[in-house]
């Protein structure tokens, strides 16, 4: 007998976790939002620099012309000023030094020095005519300290005032020569402070503790003794192989007994 057999198609059927279908499902509907989202923001973005494109372009170009201007002022009119500066200066500071070094007439040589000669500049013109160049800078620095040296205050405080340096050094000598005219002209709250300024620019052996000394002195004729003990104290501590430290104690002793009573 013959044996009938049904045929069938056979349907596979895959295994059905509902954890896993949801998670698959979440995942891409979270990465599909995520790539609408950089999609709307790129089209903001780029709408954004249509929309900008002129303004900002002009602003490339503003920015552009001011470092080329920048560039083309430095080499055709700043450097040859600085130049120019620098040559006229020699002159005036010829007379600054003979009076640095000199015991005499040293009054006449800072007149020559500040005001010039036979048509050549001194540090005034210098000053007028190249003001914002190096040389036109040092000139005030010069001026001031021959105006301190002929005992013109005023003058020295202004000069030694519009003097700037990254150079520790020089700084903390034109701030101490401002309160030395501070201190001339009786200002002494005013000293105070410069010598304080002068010895804090850099610290070291040679002007710090000079300036440490000359505030404490200042700060004992005020009768700030605390702040006087202060200074004379740190002198003492810091700068015990200095010749103002060598000396110290004495003024140190008259600052706590001047304290107490």
């Amino acid at each position: 007998m013959a044996t009938y057999k049904k045929r069938g198609n056979k349907i596979k059927k895959e295994k059905l976790t509902g954890t896993e279908d949801f998670s698959k499902i979440e995942q891409d509907s979270t990465t599909a939002e995520v790539f609408n989202t950089l999609d709307e923001t790129a089209s903001k973005s780029e709408q954004w620099v249509e929309k900008n494109s002129k303004p900002l372009f002009a602003g490339l170009i503003a920015i552009a012309l001011l470092i080329i201007g920048y560039q083309v002022y430095n080499k055709y009119f700043q450097e040859p000023k600085e130049k120019d500066a620098a040559d006229e200066l020699a002159y005036p500071k010829s007379f600054f030094d003979q009076a640095q070094t000199n015991a005499v007439a040293v009054d006449s040589l800072y007149n020559l020095a500040l005001n010039g000669t036979d048509g050549k500049y001194g540090l005034l013109d210098i000053i007028d005519t190249y003001g914002n160049t190096d040389a036109g800078n040092l000139a005030k620095y010069m001026a001031g300290i021959s105006y301190l040296r002929i005992n013109d205050y005023q003058n020295a405080i202004e000069q030694l005032s519009g003097f700037s340096t990254d150079d520790e050094m020089l700084g903390a000598l034109a701030q101490g020569n401002i309160g030395d005219a501070f201190s001339q002209i009786n200002q002494p709250e005013d000293a105070l402070d410069h010598y304080i300024k002068a010895a804090n620019i850099r610290t070291n052996e040679l002007t710090t503790p000079f300036y440490l000394l000359k505030a404490g002195n200042i700060a004992m004729d005020l009768k700030n003794f605390s702040k006087a003990e202060e200074l004379f104290t740190k002198i003492k501590e810091e700068f015990p192989n200095s010749d103002e430290g060598l000396k110290i104690s004495s003024y140190l002793n008259r600052a706590k007994l001047s304290a107490q009573n």
